[in-house]
């Protein structure tokens, strides 16, 4: 069996409950692709808004996760306070945390581990700066950080990756097809060494980066690219044209 297609959508900073509730009427009334797995990722205060309004078979994602089980941490959010609210997902390493937040790859690592531990899939955000793609550092970069979580993690069926690079997030730039399959090969050929060739066969590698309507259809045909993690796009009804992508093939 394949790697089922997944896409999801990180609203990022943006909504309020009007907007929300309309996006979610638009996903609830919409003719999905019922091959394509779909994870929606609100702002935390709309968290249960959305589990609550969403239709059967589409799941809810955090934002972010804290990596302690509860205690005197201001501001976060636990593993079982997301389970509590029926959210079954978390981003981790989402690069607007690491370069604005200064998130450490070990501290992306270790939030993996809980979120894992705890039952929470994890989509774990990976990618290079322009600066680095510029010195030829793409693969060394996207490798290390993804080490990280090997070092700690053992068990990936419970993680899909999303490659982002970070010149290419929310800038309207997108890597070509061949930029974007070519770290995708080299991330699955890196699983199959250092993690195991079935974590290589198994895990699903999503692009992100100013994905849209326009060129979605291209990048799903590369056969290691299994998906999209969405920005902006996520919150227009492009994002039904991106979820059905692969029935336009």
């Amino acid at each position: 069996m394949g790697r089922k297609f997944f896409v999801g959508g990180n609203f990022k900073m943006n909504g309020t409950i009007s907007s929300i509730k309309g996006i979610i009427d638009n996903l609830n009334n919409a003719k999905l692709d019922p091959e394509t797995e779909v994870v929606i990722a609100p702002p935390s205060a709309y968290l249960l808004l959305a589990r609550e309004h969403l239709r059967q078979g589409i799941e809810v994602a955090a934002q972010n996760v804290f990596d302690k089980p509860n205690g005197a941490f201001t501001g976060e959010i636990s593993v079982e306070q997301l389970k509590d609210l029926g959210i079954t997902w978390t981003l981790v390493g989402h690069s607007e945390r690491r370069v604005l937040l200064q998130e450490e790859d070990s501290f992306v690592a270790s939030k993996t581990k809980a979120a894992v531990d705890g039952g929470l899939g994890v989509i774990l955000c990976c990618g290079e700066s322009l600066e680095q793609r510029e010195a030829g550092k793409t693969i060394d970069v996207v490798t290390s950080q993804l080490k990280a979580v090997a070092d700690k993690v053992s068990d990936w069926s419970k993680i899909v990756i999303a490659y982002e690079p970070i010149w290419a997030i929310g800038t309207g730039k997108v890597a070509t097809t061949e930029q974007a399959q070519e770290v995708h090969a080299e991330i699955r050929e890196w699983l199959k060494k250092e993690v195991s060739p079935e974590a290589a066969d198994n895990t699903r590698i999503l692009y992100g980066g100013s994905v849209s309507d326009k060129n979605c259809v291209d990048l799903t045909k590369q056969p290691d690219i299994d998906g999209f993690l969405v920005g902006g796009a996520s919150l227009k009804p492009a994002f039904i044209d991106i979820i059905n992508s692969k029935m336009a093939l």
